[in-house]
């Protein structure tokens, strides 16, 4: 389903266009063109293909999902996944945002995602400097607006954590449920981490020494990004080493409850000798 399809013009709006019209419009001098879609066929991903000149191996990936996170560079233009993580009540899941991204145009394909991002658009274009840096902003400006999502993500993870450290001591016959509440968080985390890790090896690839033309002018803000997700993985091996630890004195408690629980056994086995 297509969400947008804009034009912008050194860094300001130009007009919402038709997708037939977008190989046009990226002839045009000090234009680029934004695309967003969401859920799409295959249809709808073959249409872009023609319009962009996209590689046939970034859409193969695009329209399949549920791919790694990666960075891939094809000639002028890179293909970025990114892996969106959301709780949706109790449950993690995880959608995939994949981003085309040239000289002149952008194209965001979402799935398996509720939280959208016009947000995103619509803080690019009230800041048209920003905007005018072309498609290296807009792609860093996607990649940063789900990287923010794992915070709350992994501020939940922290406090479900701490809940389950409080009864670990005080739930005497019940620490089977404290195992698996330790267990099913633990997994949580590791299906964040496996978005975090490989995501901020791909995005050290946009700073620093040579660097794809299209980030050209935007390589502090990657290494922003880096930063953020370097310190999503700190907290993140904190809760896993936390966890472990947890598991372990949790299994030492049912341990010693099961002694408690054959001393007694003996002891009237003993009474009634």
């Amino acid at each position: 389903m297509l969400i947008n399809c804009v034009a912008y013009q050194e860094g300001k709006k130009l007009s919402d266009i038709p997708v037939e019209d977008i190989s046009e419009y990226i002839k045009l001098d000090d234009t680029f063109v934004w695309v967003a879609l969401r859920d799409p066929n295959a249809a709808d991903i073959a249409l872009m293909q023609e319009e962009f000149g996209l590689h046939e191996l970034a859409v193969e990936d695009a329209l399949r999902g549920h791919q790694r996170p990666k960075l891939e560079e094809y000639g002028d233009s890179l293909f970025v996944v990114v892996q969106i993580v959301e709780l949706v009540g109790d449950e993690m899941s995880v959608g995939q945002l994949s981003v085309f991204a040239g000289p002149n145009y952008v194209l965001s394909v979402r799935r398996d995602a509720n939280q959208g991002f016009l947000g995103v658009r619509a803080r690019a274009e009230r800041e048209p400097h920003q905007l005018r840096k072309g498609a290296g902003f807009v792609l860093y400006a996607l990649v940063d607006a789900v990287v923010d999502r794992y915070f709350p993500v992994v501020d939940a993870l922290e406090s479900e954590l701490e809940s389950i450290e409080d009864h670990i001591f005080s739930m005497q016959g019940k620490q089977r449920d404290n195992v698996e509440r330790l267990y099913d968080l633990k997994r949580k985390a590791q299906t964040l981490r496996h978005a975090v890790m490989p995501l901020m090896d791909a995005l050290g690839r946009l700073y620093g020494g040579r660097v794809p033309a299209v980030v050209d002018e935007t390589q502090e803000y990657f290494r922003d990004v880096h930063d953020h997700l370097h310190r999503i993985a700190g907290r993140l091996d904190a809760v896993r080493d936390t966890i472990n630890t947890a598991i372990q004195v949790t299994l030492s408690m049912v341990a010693i409850e099961e002694n408690e629980v054959s001393k007694k056994l003996a002891s009237y086995a003993a009474i009634f000798a």
